[in-house]
Parts: C-alpha cells; structure tokens; sequence
C-alpha cells in the first residue's frame, strides 16, 4: 500500500514554500510517482518504508531551479532536519538514512544500504518525465533494473501519469496548478 497520507501534512507544509511551478518536472506529480517507485521497491528490497516515502516528497522541494541545482539536495536534507520532530518521527538511525538519501541523490550513483537504494531508484525510474530513460548502470536494486519494473515506470513517466492519491489523499488539483503555472 501506498499509504500517502502518512507524508500529506508534510507535503501540505512543502507545497507552502516550494519555488518551482507546482506542475513542473520536479513537482508534485514527480514526488507522487517517486513515492509509489520507492513503496513498489521497497517491497522486495526490504527498506525502510517510512524513509522510503518521505525521501518521496522531500527530495526536490527546496529547488530553486528546474534546470541545475546542484545544492537541491543538501537543502531538502537540512529542510528535513527542520521538519523532524514537527512534521514526522524517525529515530537517529531512520533518520540519518533519509538525510544522506536526500543530500546525495543527485551526486551519488549507489549506496550500501537497502533503504537509501530504493530511495534513489525511485527517482531515477521517473527520469521519463524528461525524456530521459533510467541507465541500468545507474540504478542500485535488482528489483528497479527488470523490464517490468523499468516499463512500469518509463509508461507513467512518459505519459506524466497523475496517481489518484494526488487529487484525492493530498487534495491537490493538478490540471488547476498546471493552469496557474501557465502550461
């Protein structure tokens, strides 16, 4: 199960001071298909399913530029240190597990722990969005490089698929962002 409405309240708090188009390639609907990237992995990997989900939504929210933003990252980790204990829980173990999978999810190509692969894994199985097909060599799970996992998500990428959970779960009404955004 997905369970998005385990990471709604941070997300609420997130859309608040995001600075990029609330449509765009690393909006809302990027972070709603990470999330359900990361849950499916998570389910043969074994990770940590509540890193998992708010990696999902943390990961590009403090971008500043849709193109390169180097330091998105680090400031989506430190954001993240901000919000715990506010927004959600971890212990100091979850917790440094998300922090290194949002800081490093751009410069890194693998990491030795189960729950910081799938992390990463869901992010790069939504590079469709852009055109971009998902490098085998660049993933770290077993589960994100077969066919039927790549296809899955190249189709949704692709086609810019908006998971229901958006309009229903997170309340949010993309084709009225997409409006506002100008597109």
């Amino acid at each position: 199960m997905i369970h998005a409405e385990a990471v709604a309240p941070l997300l609420a708090e997130l859309l608040l001071s995001y600075a990029q188009p609330l449509s765009g390639i690393h909006g809302v609907v990027h972070w709603a298909r990470v999330l359900e990237n990361g849950v499916r992995l998570a389910e043969s990997t074994g990770a940590n399913l509540a890193v998992v989900r708010l990696f999902a939504v943390l990961h590009d929210s403090k971008r500043i530029d849709e193109g390169d933003d180097p330091e998105h990252g680090p400031r989506a980790a430190e954001a993240s240190a901000v919000l715990r204990g506010k927004l959600f829980d971890l212990s100091d173990a979850e917790f440094s597990l998300l922090y290194v999978a949002c800081a490093d999810h751009t410069t890194e190509h693998t990491h030795p722990d189960v729950t910081v692969q799938p992390c990463w894994d869901a992010d790069r199985l939504d590079l469709g969005r852009d055109m971009i097909l998902p490098r085998r060599d660049r993933l770290c799970t077993a589960a994100a490089k077969t066919v039927e996992v790549l296809d899955w998500a190249n189709r949704r990428a692709y086609a810019n698929e908006v998971p229901e959970f958006v309009r229903t779960v997170w309340k949010v009404d993309v084709k009225r962002l997409a409006r506002m955004d100008g597109r």
